[in-house]
């Protein structure tokens, strides 16, 4: 009877010591123990741009938050696909979360089976901003409305002329979308970013911008904007109308979070979530988005999930009817 207890004794001190060293090699830490050191946030662009902005804005409220130092590192190349194979490949332990652009997540392994990652193995902890898209002619144009664009794309399809960033981005999404609602055709014309394309606009090589409404408002006074892709009104530019209140069913944007790798610890996920949306609690953070010509979100972890597959699912469908 004393071997049998003896033998179960040490089977159950061998498990624990097995855990422990399991723990200790790799994989989710304790959450009680997170974060005990430095935490890499990774950005998939080169510096400079938005999402480095905001990952500045965010590196002092984090590190006093969680209590460690957050090294920011840049991993571009691919419009992001480099550095979210890196995320998809990383540790689950916590101390690598990378910031993520959406639909950019979405379109890339739809768009090609050779991206490096999977949509599904990337994991959301927020998305804490957005870029609304809108569309504008220019100030001298004859187009005035929505309705007129509308009703001149028809009247000569595949005439108008529309700049956007890149092909399966955005602003290329937002284009296939509005040309299938409003059962238009017009002509797409992708530049090597937005802001190429936006000068390529002013410059009266295209009739119709898809811009991000941090170019709309720096350049509003240069065009007219017909509708604004926002939810609802968008704060900055409160007189543009959105799509949904012209009459045509669908938002557009790029929204941003960060996100890590798959296997993470659920509770580690939540002290990250909870330090992320708690800066938008700052005092003046939201205001200084918006003076950015930036729209704040507060969308944790499984609102994150949830946001991903339905847009997955609407993006596949838009897809598959131009291809």
């Amino acid at each position: 009877m004393l071997r049998k207890i003896y033998a179960i004794v040490m089977l159950v001190c061998g498990l624990f010591i097995l855990a422990s060293c399991s723990t200790s090699a790799g994989g989710s830490e304790a959450p009680e123990d997170f974060p005990s050191k430095s935490i890499t946030y990774s950005l998939p662009f080169d510096p400079g741009g938005q999402s480095d902005v905001e990952a500045r804005r965010q590196q002092p409220y984090l590190e006093e938050y969680l209590g460690e130092k957050i090294v920011i590192q840049y991993k571009p190349g691919g419009g992001g696909s480099v550095g979210w194979s890196e995320l998809t490949n990383k540790d689950p332990d916590g101390y690598f979360f990378s910031g993520i652009n959406i639909p950019h997540i979405i379109l890339q392994p739809l768009a090609n089976d050779d991206t490096g990652y999977k949509t599904e193995d990337i994991v959301p902890v927020a998305i804490f901003q957005a870029t609304p898209i809108g569309i504008a002619v220019s100030k001298d144009s004859d187009i005035n409305s929505l309705e007129d664009l509308v009703n001149k794309a028809k009247e000569s399809p595949g005439t108008v002329t529309v700049s956007g960033s890149g092909t399966y981005t955005g602003h290329h999404i937002a284009f296939l979308q509005f040309q299938d609602i409003a059962d238009i055709k017009m002509q797409y014309v992708p530049f090597d970013g937005a802001s190429p394309s936006v000068q390529a606009f002013l410059g009266g090589n295209t009739e119709v911008l898809l811009g991000n409404s941090s170019d709309l408002l720096k350049y509003k006074d240069d065009m007219k904007i017909l509708a604004i892709g926002s939810e609802k009104t968008f704060k900055p530019l409160s007189d543009v109308p959105t799509f949904k209140e012209l009459g045509y069913d669908m938002t557009a944007g790029i929204d941003r979070g960060v996100a890590v790798p798959p296997g993470t610890n659920p509770e580690v996920i939540e002290i990250l979530e909870k330090a992320f949306l708690k800066i938008l609690d700052e005092p003046g953070v939201q205001d200084k988005m918006y003076e950015e010509g930036f729209e704040p979100k507060t969308m944790g972890h499984k609102e994150s999930l949830e946001y991903i597959e339905t847009k997955t699912e609407q993006y596949s469908r838009i897809i598959e009817n131009v291809q």
